[in-house]
């Protein structure tokens, strides 16, 4: 095995660059893995995040093959095809027994190393044994790059607690709003709508399955909804993007006794001014959703078993590793895109 590899490293937001560094050391309980591919998520292109956070190696939706296994290890084994989330949770913690995976000290402190855009990831012990899965024979390495991404929608609406005959109204058309839209109709949601400013994106989410989108260089959201519900406005809001006035927006356009999903963090100097006369009267529900936990991610791999979640169906760009710059410029730029996966050791 190669004793250095490259991988891509964030230095700010647009300076990605390709370096060589050492393959890491595989401990006792740990294991190694030749990554295959690995997406851009909507997080990775935040500026404020990528500042706090750089230089950082790219990436924390990888899929690939066991290459090397601590000699403890027991449930896994060089061969097996895994696809690997970013943390992994104590289970013990009284976070973890009451089933708030992402509030458990060990499942922040854990990381892949060193980031999922890299020829090799070591996957350490609690990520290993926590929430690393093994692939099913008909799911490639690209639909497995989904996995993590699915589960936040489906960590996400296990939260708004979605309900058949839901109207479902999705705000921002990128990955995660896409599998929204995608992810509210197979739970049964009546009507979703989508919205966007890039028509693009909202001619994509009708194939997703969205009834109505909203193109918002066009239509104002909240007159919008209004029409499309007679009045009802939505049960469910999901706030896609990173953004006070979006959110503001959100809470508008939610109805009596709904719920408003946050699913994007904004910098932490800023702040969200509420009136708390209409939110307790309508009895409106703000409920945050951060990342995912075990069982999420579980449930997402059987959706891609199912075929409801494909790579076929939501990955729009692909690029090799030495281009992950353009890759992470694509998603940034919101443009005529949707998903941009790195593939890795092709």
């Amino acid at each position: 095995m190669n004793k250095t590899m490259k991988a891509a490293v964030a230095y700010d937001f647009k300076d990605i660059r390709i370096e060589e560094m050492p393959v890491p050391d595989v401990g006792p309980r740990e294991a190694l893995v030749k990554a295959s591919a690995c997406g851009i998520c909507s997080g990775d292109v935040m500026p404020w995040y990528i500042r706090k956070k750089a230089p950082i190696v790219l990436g924390h939706e990888p899929a690939g093959t066991i290459v090397e296994v601590g000699k403890e290890v027991k449930n896994f084994k060089v061969g097996n095809r895994v696809a690997i989330h970013h943390h992994g949770p104590c289970f013990t913690c009284r976070f973890c027994r009451r089933g708030d995976y992402v509030q458990c000290d060990t499942w922040r402190k854990t990381k892949i190393v060193p980031g999922g855009i890299a020829e090799y990831v070591k996957i350490p012990e609690e990520n290993l044994q926590g929430d690393t899965l093994l692939l099913p024979d008909g799911i490639s390495m690209e639909d497995a790059t989904l996995t993590e991404p699915t589960a936040c929608v489906v960590k996400g609406f296990k939260r708004a607690r979605i309900r058949q005959g839901d109207i479902v109204l999705v705000q921002g058309l990128g990955t995660m709003g896409q599998l929204n839209v995608l992810l509210a109709k197979h739970y049964g949601a009546k009507k979703v709508i989508a919205a966007d400013f890039q028509k693009f994106r909202c001619d994509y989410a009708k194939g997703m399955g969205a009834d109505l989108v909203v193109n918002l260089t066009e239509l104002d959201l909240f007159d919008a909804v209004k029409d499309a519900t007679g009045g009802i406005m939505a049960d469910i809001v999901v706030v896609g993007p990173s953004s006070i006035k979006a959110m503001e927006e959100g809470i508008k356009c939610c109805g009596r006794g709904g719920t408003v999903l946050l699913f994007t963090p904004t910098p932490k100097e800023e702040n969200l001014l509420i009136n708390p006369h209409d939110i307790y009267f309508n009895e409106i529900s703000l409920v945050p959703s951060y990342s995912c936990g075990p069982f999420d991610t579980r449930e997402a791999l059987e959706l891609i078993e199912m075929g409801v979640v494909s790579a076929e169906k939501i990955v729009t760009h692909r690029y090799p590793l030495e281009q992950a710059g353009e890759a992470f410029n694509t998603t940034a730029d919101a443009g005529d895109s949707i998903k941009a996966l790195v593939l890795m050791n092709t």
